[in-house]
């Protein structure tokens, strides 16, 4: 439209389309801009025992910087690390983080789907899954904070709907919805994390949150752009956190590049309870509790 004339009835028609699709475009990503309201809210008292600070990455299996990744983890000092794309030669570089990080759960591999989880805290109920299929782990556990709260921590790397890997997104939707119906139900409080290979603004990752109840730090704050880390132009909120409403923010930040396609993500949480009724978690109508159920009932 601006570099060329508009001349014919078809021209016109898809400069609607263009502008039409630019508004929209423009409404899904709004939430996310600084001027939005934030979904959920700062801190508002200090609580150190009721605090968890966590750092996630993807670090690209056939990445060898793992010096540059222990120096960006070890900057921030997180109480629980979750990496993804981790095989036996990542496990291998990882070791020295058993010394601080005392409870783990570890599930290296070589097909890209490697998952490693470092803690400071104590770990009950910990466990690996394969939720949907048979080589894609996902991480579940109780964390326990010094105040003694219990945290329920699902960790997720979900396969991304591409031609090289998996042409459906099905797989990937029934993985994450089944978290969010599971975290719904939780009796703790709950935070999901990881590479979900959608962005912040999808349907589904909408549906989730919907679904979940879980609130994304991200709105109002910023995009946090973590894919793809070497092309300035071309970046995506791939990597997410969601908690549920009974915590408040201390801090988020991306992570500088540690040679991966990835920046890592760090993000500290309060566990804040008594702030709950000044937060409105996200609520699923019939329509969609209807689509989730058939997204999870899909065959894959």
């Amino acid at each position: 439209m601006i570099f060329y004339e508009i001349t014919t009835t078809s021209d016109k028609f898809i400069g609607f389309l263009l502008f039409f699709n630019t508004g929209y475009l423009s409404y899904q990503v709004f939430p996310f801009t600084r001027v939005a309201k934030k979904q959920l809210n700062g801190f508002k008292q200090n609580h150190p025992k009721k605090q968890i600070g966590l750092f996630i990455g993807n670090v690209f299996q056939y990445n060898r910087k793992a010096d540059e990744y222990l120096r960006c983890i070890n900057s921030q000092n997180p109480d629980v690390v979750m990496l993804v794309e981790t095989d036996l030669w990542w496990a291998e570089k990882l070791e020295v983080l058993k010394e601080k990080y005392p409870y783990q759960l570890l599930a290296p591999s070589e097909n890209t789907y490697g998952m490693m989880l470092f803690s400071k805290f104590e770990l009950q109920d910990e466990r690996v899954e394969f939720l949907v299929e048979d080589n894609i782990p996902s991480m579940h556990t109780l964390i326990k904070l010094p105040s003694g709260d219990l945290i329920k921590f699902h960790g997720l790397h979900p396969t991304p709907p591409v031609p090289q890997e998996n042409p459906r997104s099905t797989e990937r939707d029934k993985e994450i919805l089944l978290i969010g119906k599971d975290s719904k139900e939780s009796k703790h409080p709950v935070i999901v994390a990881g590479d979900l290979n959608d962005v912040a603004w999808s349907y589904t990752t909408e549906l989730f949150s919907k679904i979940s109840g879980l609130l994304d730090p991200r709105k109002g704050r910023g995009f946090f752009n973590t894919f793809h880390a070497k092309y300035l132009f071309l970046r995506f909120p791939l990597d997410h956190i969601f908690c549920s409403n009974d915590f408040t923010l201390v801090n988020i930040k991306r992570m500088p590049s540690c040679g991966s396609d990835h920046f890592p993500m760090y993000i500290k949480l309060q566990y804040s309870p008594e702030e709950v009724v000044r937060q409105e978690e996200p609520k699923a109508d019939q329509e969609d509790q209807k689509t989730a159920s058939e997204k999870i009932n899909k065959p894959t």
